[in-house]
């Protein structure tokens, strides 16, 4: 079993402000409009985006319809909106630094030692299969997420 991080990440130039972009992907209510697989999200217990805000997301692909929680575990406006599904299965977060054009949004994944030991008690000797599944999803669905959000923010 693996237990290198598995980490994807790629990055976008957009005409916005590093502040703007943050405002609009730490809205995790609007994730439904760029992820080509979480449909939904929403603030549990009425939260919002700060450090220790627990959302819940509900996914959807062609094969199942799933919920996970997720805690923000980073949350500084302009910079970085980072969180953890799980607790620490996987870390996902969108960074952003001003270009003379904008702002680079950069997403990443990673997929740690932690999730690698959660999926091998789920899915035993299936485990390296569903994360190899994982990474492909992440993989194909970065670019497409930083393209939509890159639509959004320029209109």
């Amino acid at each position: 079993m693996q237990t290198l991080p598995l980490t994807l990440q790629s990055s976008v130039v957009v005409r916005a402000t590093p502040e703007e972009v943050y405002a609009l992907v730490s809205d995790v209510t609007r994730t439904g409009e760029w992820s080509p697989v979480c449909a939904h999200c929403w603030w549990d217990e009425g939260q919002g985006p700060e450090v220790g805000a627990f959302f819940t997301g509900r996914n959807v692909t062609p094969d199942r319809t799933w919920e996970t929680r997720s805690e923000v575990v980073v949350a500084d406006s302009g910079r970085e909106f980072a969180w953890s599904v799980g607790p620490g299965v996987v870390r996902w977060a969108y960074l952003t630094k001003p270009t003379d054009d904008g702002a680079e949004l950069t997403e990443t994944w990673q997929f740690g030692e932690a999730g690698q030991k959660f999926f091998e008690k789920r899915f035993g000797s299936e485990a390296q299969r569903e994360i190899a599944a994982r990474e492909q999803a992440a993989r194909e669905g970065i670019p497409t997420t930083l393209a939509a959000i890159k639509r959004i923010l320029e209109g």
